[in-house]
């Protein structure tokens, strides 16, 4: 069954090996005792508390929880592309079309990065066309976060800390060594504190689903052909090691607390506009088919496929506000069919034509959206 569906509860015991990493720590890895940077000067130019996201920062130290070892889980700096798994004699799983990934379509370049990998890599350095791109996951979250990796206006790398704040990745970068919340995409402690990374659009979807809406895509071949930040590393692929943890209520591998309206790793699509917050469950998109609505001023359109594909877009065509309708795998507006996975119009007077994503981070699981979006709505409720 698709992740994004709801799942039967189970244990977190499997979740650990990923998210604590199955390798030991290596010479300047940490063993979690190496202190946090806590300075806010350098790029701010002050000493004064900064915010994001609704949170004052920098965070308290005390609020960062280790889960692993710096660099455990070895962030991709060298990645390999290929049309498919098939003639890499190192790769001894079959990339399947119902194996989740990570879309980004760049610079007319379309790349798919799978969960497969993810799972226990969770940082991919990349490149597009000379743009310097990270494309970020966060198992315990389910949210995928894609940015430019810039600091400073200068490329960077970034890692896996090995922290975890509020569930979420705690990513470093290697110019400043500045630790970055995933879902904010914002440095919460360290010289850069309260910078930000200018995110690019993204989805989750399906290897099936991406490749035929991306024909020409190439996709993330897993290590050892691709390279690490700790050089020639491989994990088992083939296994999920959050399977358990994605059908349990736990919240993270603190068993956290967590907004009780919906089970939390319900998946949901956010859309923050105007000071207003909601979220879309899948279920309920798919349930109607095609969701049309309006947040704060900003008129979206939310829809799932049948693979499990969430996909949420602002409703305006040259400028003018649409009523969407959905006919089996498409949706329908002003005489153009539109794809679901991309936001394209496929025929019709507006061929060609991309919608404006109207999420800015991938879906996610229920208790990570409302734990950065306190006070956000449910659609449907």
């Amino acid at each position: 069954m698709n992740r994004r569906r709801f799942l039967a509860a189970l244990g977190i015991t499997s979740a650990l090996a990923g998210c604590l990493g199955d390798d030991p720590p290596v010479a300047g890895d940490g063993d979690g005792s190496e202190p946090v940077e806590t300075t806010t000067t350098g790029a701010r130019g002050g000493s004064q508390p900064t915010s994001a996201g609704g949170f004052d920062l920098p965070i308290p130290e005390d609020e960062l929880r280790r889960g692993a070892p710096k660099d455990a889980i070895p962030a991709i700096t060298a990645p390999v592309y290929s049309d498919d798994w098939s003639g890499f004699d190192e790769v001894n799983v079959e990339l399947e079309d119902s194996f989740e990934v990570v879309g980004v379509e760049l610079d007319g370049i379309a790349r798919a990065y799978p969960l497969a990998i993810l799972n226990w890599h969770e940082i991919v350095n990349d490149t597009f066309d000379g743009r310097p791109v990270v494309v970020t996951y966060c198992p315990l979250c389910g949210s995928a976060v894609v940015a430019d990796r810039l600091v400073q206006g200068e490329p960077t790398y970034f890692g896996v800390s090995g922290f975890l704040w509020m569930s979420d990745l705690v990513m470093y970068d290697d110019r400043t060594n500045s630790l970055w919340s995933q879902v904010l995409a914002t440095a919460i402690r360290g010289e850069l504190t309260g910078d930000t990374l200018s995110l690019l659009p993204a989805t989750i979807t399906t290897w099936g689903e991406w490749k035929a809406s991306h024909p020409d895509t190439g996709v993330l071949v897993p290590p050892p052909v691709s390279g690490t930040i700790r050089g020639r590393q491989t994990r088992r692929y083939e296994v999920n090691p959050y399977t358990s943890y994605q059908q349990s209520r736990q919240i993270g591998i603190f068993n956290d607390e967590a907004d009780d309206r919906m089970h939390p790793k319900t998946s949901v699509v956010g859309v923050t506009a105007d000071g207003v917050a909601r979220a879309y469950p899948f279920d309920s998109v798919s349930s109607a088919g095609v969701v049309n609505d309006d947040v704060g001023t900003l008129p979206v359109v939310v829809a799932a496929t049948a693979d499990g594909t969430l996909a949420a877009y602002v409703r305006r065509v040259d400028g003018n506000t649409v009523e969407f309708e959905r006919d089996g795998d498409v949706l329908v507006a002003e005489g153009s069919q539109w794809d679901i996975v991309t936001g394209r119009a496929i025929d019709g007077p507006h061929e060609g034509t991309v919608l404006t994503r109207a999420n800015d981070r991938s879906p996610m699981f229920w208790f990570a959206w409302a734990d950065f979006n306190p006070g956000t709505e449910i659609y449907g409720e």
